[in-house]
């Protein structure tokens, strides 16, 4: 896959390393060799005339929305990134079989009920209905809610989705492809260990006694050491199918790369427990490494009765881990609606994870109107500087909740920080050109809005160093680099030095050159 009009392709004359590497390499965004058209005049004014008049004509918005830098997803799953396509024939070149009812997949010999995956080759309507049990396409609400469609949808193509290393790639790819400038992404890692160690150590209600004989012996560090493998070798992978360091390397080589470990909020309390010290321990140890966010259904009975407790772990680890290196909390948390869980869930959720747990990042957050003191959670939640990911697409489809209906809106009007997300891009038929022209078509937004949301994204990222701005969500530069043309190819020494030893500084500068570029376009 190669970058629309090599759109990305900006080059910033400071000395930057390499992009994804393996551990122990430097992995953040690298020069490019192309220079960047920096406007001698402000161009906005023109880019949002021009915005207006095209707003709707699907097809002049879609190729404007295409070309936009958007800043990163910083909400994706891993196992629901990569298309239903992809994993599709990854299940065929495993020699997987797919059950002919259920269409779930599963290891050979394919018995009675049972097809190869690699008929979908030649049978396009065997693939048609694999693919529709594996995401959300075609899909509508009747016996089977679309929440319950979704969530099922992982069990079914769990077989097909082992090739860690090759889904980066191909995730990296897309990324790069819609004008990314950062990788975050979810996934969960050595997970039967975890569960191992907790078994053998046991259970019990004194988190830190429980911590001590996690760790005692060494061995949690040896999950931890055994992950930071498993990561050398995706990376390795992932590597070698996008071609990185020979001719024809794909884009997405060049894009910082960092990791979020997802915590099953539905496991016994002492295996979440578990979890989270290994993604606060592998934090530590390993920069990939950059945090914990608890993943599986919100309202499913167990996540809900240890919601709090959930919380209360991670307000303790929080206390005891490091700022730096630091140990990001980002919080899957009321993605609800009245029906879906207790009312008396819909009042606290929120709240709980940016007060008890420590979320610097809130993902979806539909239910805040039903939050006890909204409008107080909302004042809070903009103060403490606590990003919502908002999951247009994803919330529609699952939660049915959309349009005027979405508290979007609401999160804007009370200046709390907010970043377009994907959640599950391939099984929802979705990529985040599609976020954004939902979020303009359905919302008016302008060429400005955009602009803040994508530089919101990487001003958000748990990429370590400073940001390029002075203050979060602030969008003026640094002291450092107030003197030097955002995104300009000869900036400052001081602002050479600042970007140097900052790889989040790095990615938004180049994020700034592709605004440069993007805004000269409609310059007269």
């Amino acid at each position: 896959m190669t970058l629309n009009r090599g759109f990305i392709a900006i080059a910033i004359v400071v000395v930057i390393t390499g992009g994804v590497a393996g551990s122990g390499s430097a992995i953040d965004g690298a020069a490019r060799n192309a220079v960047p058209r920096v406007a001698t005049r402000s161009t906005v004014p023109q880019v949002e005339a021009y915005l207006d008049a095209i707003r709707h004509e699907p097809g002049r918005l879609r190729e404007f929305v295409s070309d936009l830098p958007k800043g990163a997803d910083l909400h994706a799953h891993l196992s629901g990134a990569v298309s239903t396509e992809f994993l599709l024939r990854s299940a065929g070149r495993d020699g997987l079989c797919v059950d002919t009812t259920s269409f779930a997949a599963s290891a050979a010999p394919c018995g009675t009920g049972r097809r190869p995956a690699k008929d979908a080759t030649t049978d396009t309507r065997f693939a048609d209905e694999v693919m529709r049990a594996w995401s959300m396409r075609g899909f509508t609400p009747g016996t089977e809610s679309g929440r319950d469609h979704f969530f099922a949808a992982f069990g079914k193509f769990e077989a097909a989705s082992s090739h860690k290393g090759e889904m980066l790639a191909a995730f990296a790819s897309q990324a790069a492809a819609q004008h990314e400038f950062a990788l975050e992404v979810m996934l969960s890692r050595q997970s039967a260990a975890v569960h191992k160690l907790v078994k053998k150590v046991g259970a019990g209600t004194d988190l830190a006694q429980l911590r001590n004989r996690l760790l005692a012996g060494g061995a949690m560090a040896k999950i931890v050491k055994a992950a930071r493998t498993d990561a050398d070798t995706d990376i390795a992978r992932m590597r070698t199918g996008l071609r990185c360091g020979r001719t024809g390397a794909d884009p997405g080589c060049e894009l910082p790369l960092r990791f979020i470990l997802q915590v099953t909020r539905t496991s016994a309390p002492e295996v979440v427990f578990g979890q989270m010290v290994l993604g606060f321990e592998l934090a530590k140890a390993d920069k990939r490494h950059v945090g914990v966010n608890l993943v599986a259904p919100e309202d499913d009975p167990v996540a809900l009765r240890d919601y709090r407790l959930h919380m209360r772990m991670l307000g303790y680890l929080h206390s005891l881990y490091p700022k730096d290196p630091k140990a990001h909390i980002a919080l899957h948390a009321g993605e609800l609606v009245p029906g879906l869980a207790p009312a008396a869930d819909l009042r606290f959720h929120i709240r709980d994870a940016v007060e008890t747990g420590h979320a610097e990042r809130i993902g979806h957050g539909v239910d805040v109107s039903g939050e006890d003191d909204p409008d107080g959670l909302l004042t809070e939640m903009a103060r403490k500087h606590v990003l919502v990911e908002i999951a247009l697409t994803s919330d529609c489809q699952i939660l049915r909740v959309c349009g005027a209906r979405h508290p979007f809106a609401t999160y804007r009007k009370a200046g709390v920080p907010v970043a377009l997300v994907t959640d599950d891009a391939g099984i929802e038929h979705t990529d985040m050109t599609d976020e954004y022209i939902r979020a303009i078509t359905d919302y008016g937004l302008h060429y400005t809005d955009l602009r803040t949301m994508a530089r919101a994204a990487l001003d958000h990222s748990f990429l370590q160093g400073r940001s390029l701005w002075r203050a979060t969500d602030d969008h003026t530069p640094a002291p450092e680099c107030a003197g030097s043309p955002l995104g300009g190819a000869k900036p400052a020494t001081t602002c050479r030095t600042f970007l140097k030893g900052s790889a989040k500084a790095r990615a938004e500068w180049r994020q700034e050159a592709a605004f440069a570029t993007f805004e000269t376009r409609y310059d007269g």
